[in-house]
């Protein structure tokens, strides 16, 4: 490939909801135009929380070298502000040695934080209040901890359920720290220039194909392993409330096993909680309007995006 002019450099970005093929489409770009893809999964980070989260496997990155996968022990904090951190200085390594970053991925905020002005530096946290919050949660119920969110930052509140005590207690944590709304640490500077020269692409595919697609991923989730991966992560000790455990899948498959659900319910309730995150996802990435859309049932993704690539880097655009 071409040089890039060494002022900013160009990011492929592929996005889009769960199931529709971006990682095996990067690996395809990656293959043609001596490229590294960057993870932007929120749960690709952990060690051995793999079916679930349909981790590639070996043989699926292909010799493609995959970054921010597997970095941190499924009870170790991580959050997007650190993956801001890591991913630009990946990104910054690889235009170094003159191959094509891709930032591959369906965690929203963890591409947003990437390639725009989003700045988490101030927010900090108090182990001693969060467990005081958590106690609280637990002897009254993350309703009553709502209630008090949005008494103080109401914008926060409105986009919380009720039932999300994690969410809720960091948002009043910050509160308590800060004076500030949680929200106040995650603005964009939406005049502001992005910090690489972007190629955006989502993919999409028409709504009952994605359902069907979904569905059969959660099947042969089920039939690769997931219950005895989710097994073995609660036999060695990692609690079912980690964030690590409460991803699509293993907060489903950790209620069947500790006697909540059967398998059946489980399974159907971690389909629906599946397309309801696909929704949402598309809700996302639908507000930027940098991102071109593609349906693969219709082009060849890969060869789209090469030559979109390639006109890019030829001064075309």
């Amino acid at each position: 490939m071409k040089e890039i002019p060494e002022n900013k450099p160009l990011l492929v970005v592929i996005c889009g909801p769960t199931a529709t093929g971006k990682s095996d489409t990067a690996v395809r770009i990656a293959e043609r135009i001596d490229g590294e893809i960057i993870s932007a999964d929120s749960m690709l980070v952990y060690r051995g929380v793999d079916i679930g989260t349909a981790k590639p496997t070996t043989s699926q990155m292909r010799g493609i070298r995959h970054h921010l996968i597997d970095i941190v022990e499924p009870d170790q904090e991580y959050n997007a502000a650190l993956f801001q951190e890591q991913a630009r200085a990946v990104i910054a390594d690889i235009f170094k040695r003159k191959k094509l970053p891709i930032l591959v991925g369906g965690t929203g905020l963890y591409v947003r934080a990437v390639i725009d002005d989003y700045d988490f530096g101030s927010a900090c946290s108090s182990e001693y209040f969060r467990k005081e919050l958590q106690e609280e949660a637990a002897r009254h119920g993350s309703a009553l901890l709502h209630k008090r969110l949005y008494e103080v930052d109401p914008g926060t509140a409105s986009r919380l359920h009720p039932n999300d005590t994690r969410r809720i207690i960091r948002a009043l944590e910050v509160y308590k720290l800060t004076g500030m709304p949680i929200s106040s640490f995650h603005k964009i500077d939406r005049h502001g220039e992005p910090f690489y020269n972007l190629l955006m692409f989502g993919l999409i595919l028409e709504r009952e194909k994605l359902y069907h697609k979904i569905e059969q991923r959660v099947e042969n989730m089920i039939q690769a392993g997931l219950v005895e991966e989710v097994k073995g992560l609660l036999n060695s000790g990692f609690s079912p409330g980690l964030s690590s455990m409460r991803g699509l899948g293993y907060k489903e498959i950790a209620e069947h096993l500790t006697g909540g659900v059967s398998l059946e319910q489980a399974v159907d309730i971690l389909k629906r909680n599946t397309r309801r995150f696909a929704k949402r996802q598309m809700t996302w990435f639908r507000r930027d309007e940098r991102i071109h859309w593609l349906n693969p049932d219709l082009i060849d993704v890969p060869e789209t995006i090469i030559l979109e690539i390639s006109r890019f880097i030829e001064g075309v655009y």
